[in-house]
């Protein structure tokens, strides 16, 4: 299914439903629909309600998150609608005493009355802020909650990881994502995939992925093709073209055993290896002659020094005689601080000696369950890696396993509602509230706060006070030198309101790097990173503890 909607008034291309089939009204809990069913029963179902989605602490041990599943959200209520099948098993899956005309309800139910106002995808969030408001029908919204949560947590947990370890890596490494195999399922796979490029990585070696998001893609062979071989005499073609196409290479084999001879009776070279295995260099050539544009091999197979690199190098200089030039090496196992320096000298001395420009700045990859902490450590030992494949700890968030996304209600019938628990973290902030980002003179945000729906915004230049929604000794006023108002409309439902366009995600990968760029340093440490700082206006703090007041039981000492 396909809906329409408008942006600034106009009608414009359909928006197509989610890109995993699953989610469905029916990808809920079961409690969504017995509550459904008990607003119905009570006439409830239809009083405006106000949900906030929020998340109370940042993954990771760090002080930042990135904001992720906005569009699957959109494209999600886009197309909501329960249809026969779906009803036919809640018949069966709820109590025989639900009344007929619920399931009528069921049946003309859509988000045709909802609306949605979200933070920019893509942006960096903190803890309390809502990062989406809904609202609409109680009913309906609350058969929005499982999905709403499910779509954003991952989405935003993983794409958090991916920026991490962008950060430890810097600017500068290419970073590629390999975790298909080891992801949760097919579907964490495919997310694993949009959301860590979304948070700053730069392509994957997932198909699917690409075709679905146009996401960059990288990737080679394995050890198994390398130790498929056992000799050049398997190679039956041996001729190559050159790049310009104007002359053939009859025995590009021979043309490379020339080269690793040379290799070896280099003056600067000897010493560092003496026979190579020649099943793996008939691998690399087999290999080259497939792909003599984009030859990059995996060197770890038998002996990285003594057998992967000299044979690298001679398939990589008879390529150069025919124009071409090889793309790099993968290291997968090893000591990778010493084997990427060991690599380089390699490199660098077949340049010195050969003069072939550029030879000593060949791409290094560096693959082998790598995470934050490794990369960390091989910035601190030295290294020569410039592109690193990660799996198993970027996909899976290892460190921490979810996010904890809440959808909280915050109003109904324009009254507001609050959340108590002894857990004072755990207290909601009641109302509709708008958000606001305040930015010092520097240029880094300071702080953001929260106001009610007919509070006046913050004004540039203007003195404000803020407040710990819960902490009264925690104030400060600020003086914003700009104001970034955070919640747009992103789902107006049929009300012809305006609402955001949902960008590609190269413009969200964009507007992550940029924000992240945006942070002031000491927030973004991996270790001891500072607090940013969550408030609410004045006003605000006051009406939460008069509502946390009034709804808190008296008790009563005997």
């Amino acid at each position: 299914m396909e809906a329409n909607n408008k942006v600034n008034g106009l009608e414009e291309e359909k928006i197509k439903g989610p890109t995993n089939p699953m989610v469905t009204p029916l990808l809920t809990d079961l409690y969504q629909f017995t509550m459904a069913y008990a607003y119905w029963k009570g006439g409830k179902h239809s009083e405006r309600s106000v949900f906030d989605l929020f998340f109370r602490r940042n993954p990771f041990g760090g002080e930042y998150t990135i904001f992720a599943g906005l569009e699957e959200c959109v494209r999600f209520i886009a197309n909501f609608r329960i249809g026969e099948d779906e009803i036919a098993f809640l018949r069966q899956a709820l109590p025989p005493t639900c009344e007929d005309g619920f399931f009528e309800y069921l049946r003309g139910i859509d988000c045709s009355d909802v609306e949605v106002y979200a933070v920019a995808e893509g942006s960096v969030v903190f803890p309390k802020m809502p990062l989406m408001r809904i609202e609409g029908p109680v009913a309906v919204v609350q058969l929005l909650e499982t999905p709403f949560v499910n779509l954003i947590n991952y989405a935003s947990l993983v794409a958090t990881n991916a920026a991490r370890h962008r950060f430890v890596a810097g600017k500068s490494k290419l970073l590629l994502e390999f975790g298909l195999r080891r992801a949760q399922g097919p579907d964490g796979g495919i997310s694993a995939s949009k959301y860590c490029y979304m948070g700053g990585f730069d392509a994957t070696s997932n198909v699917a992925a690409g075709k679905l998001f146009g996401i960059p893609l990288r990737g080679t062979h394995s050890h198994a093709f390398v130790s498929s071989f056992m000799s050049a005499d398997e190679i039956v073609d041996k001729s190559l073209r050159s790049s310009n196409g104007s002359t053939t290479c009859e025995d590009f084999v021979g043309l490379v055993q020339s080269w690793l001879n040379k290799l070896q009776w280099t003056e600067s070279l000897r010493g560092s290896f003496g026979e190579t295995n020649q099943s793996e260099l008939a691998a690399f050539t087999s290999y080259a002659l497939a792909f003599p544009s984009n030859f990059l091999a995996l060197v770890d197979t038998y002996d990285v020094v003594r057998s992967g690199i000299p044979n690298f190098c001679a398939v990589a200089l008879a390529l150069n005689d025919l124009g071409y030039k090889a793309g790099g090496i993968r290291l997968d196992s090893g000591d990778l601080a010493y084997l990427s320096c060991e690599s380089r000298k390699f490199f660098c001395a077949v340049e010195k000696e050969f003069g072939v420009p550029g030879f000593g700045k060949i791409c290094i990859t560096a693959s082998n369950d790598l995470n934050e902490e490794t990369l960390d450590a091989l910035n601190k030992q030295g290294h020569e890696v410039d592109s690193f494949g990660i799996g198993t700890y970027l996909v899976t968030c290892y460190a921490q396993p979810a996010l904890g996304c809440v959808f909280k209600l915050v109003e109904i019938n324009k009254q507001p509602r609050i959340k108590l628990s002894e857990d004072v973290s755990k207290v909601s902030i009641p109302c509709k509230k708008r958000c606001f980002r305040l930015f010092g003179k520097e240029g880094y945000p300071l702080v953001d706060i929260m106001t009610g729906v007919n509070e006046p915004p913050p004004k540039v230049s203007e003195r404000i006070l803020c407040r710990h929604p819960f902490n009264e000794s925690k104030r400060a006023y600020v003086v914003p030198q700009q104001v970034e108002e955070l919640l747009k409309c992103y789902w107006s439902g049929d009300s012809g309101a305006p609402r955001e366009e949902l960008p590609p995600i190269k413009k969200i990968r964009d507007r992550c790097i940029q924000q992240l760029d945006q942070m002031r340093p000491d927030h973004m440490r991996r270790l001891n990173p500072t607090p940013y700082k969550v408030s609410v206006s004045a006003k605000l703090y006051d009406f939460i503890h008069f509502l946390w007041l009034n709804e808190a039981p008296v008790g009563e000492l005997q």
